[in-house]
């Protein structure tokens, strides 16, 4: 049964799909493909803003860098497993810059806010980057570096944002993934983006045009909320 963009959740051998793109969520990463986790507040907006962008490959929601192996939402919940709820993106490394992925990561929400996102507070709500390769650690840290520049020129304070290497990744339930895709779905977004744009910086290689950014409009409230489920076409 399809509703919409909605695909069914599972196939018959139970591997889990990506309820818009279709894709497995659980799959492998190729030697083509990148993968990164993001935290920006709460992971059912954060992850519908990635699933859109050209060249993703398949997102997933689920909790990293804490102690605690396969925790459940309601012990992140707690506070006290010290994980963040992160967005797992796999993307295609020829078709999507790294660079596109960080533009989207700081301008959908506000990187200064600490253990919080709006009104979401704790520490499973921090601002986080989680990347796999050493590389990418180097584009991430001067990424923020170029961001907080900005961002201090605008009138914002620091930067809280967790940069690592190399974090475990623990999947979601499955009613979490995808959650604002499917029906009867709570619509809900905690992120408060700080309108200042990510431009050019050492190391950056943005391939999307600016058609695709025209399709996020950071000015309106909870624009993810608003947007289509659909990915965005170039």
């Amino acid at each position: 049964m399809v509703f919409g963009l909605f695909q069914k959740p599972e196939t018959a051998s139970g591997e889990r799909l990506h309820a818009v793109l279709g894709t497995p969520i659980d799959a492998p990463v190729t030697s083509a493909q990148g993968e990164v986790l993001f935290g920006c507040g709460c992971f059912w907006g954060a992850e519908k803003g990635f699933w859109r962008l050209p060249g993703v490959v398949s997102t997933a929601v689920g909790y990293a860098g804490g102690a605690l192996d396969d925790p459940s939402y309601q012990q992140v919940c707690s506070g006290r497993t010290g994980h963040a709820e992160v967005v797992r993106v796999v993307w295609e490394r020829q078709t999507v810059g790294f660079a596109d992925l960080l533009k989207l990561f700081w301008e959908c929400h506000d990187p200064t806010q600490g253990d919080r996102q709006g009104n979401d507070r704790g520490s499973q709500y921090r601002s986080a980057i989680y990347v796999t390769r050493d590389e990418d650690l180097v584009l991430a840290e001067a990424s923020r570096e170029a961001y907080q520049g900005l961002l201090s020129a605008a009138g914002h304070g620091a930067i809280t944002t967790e940069i690592r290497c190399g974090v475990r990744f623990w999947s979601a339930e499955t009613y979490h993934q995808q959650y604002l895709a499917k029906p009867g779905s709570r619509p809900y977004c905690s992120a408060q983006p700080t309108g200042v744009a990510l431009g050019d910086f050492p190391g950056s290689d943005y391939t999307l045009p600016a058609s695709v950014w025209q399709q996020y409009d950071w000015s309106i409230p909870h624009c993810v909320l608003r947007g289509d489920n659909a990915p965005i076409t170039v």
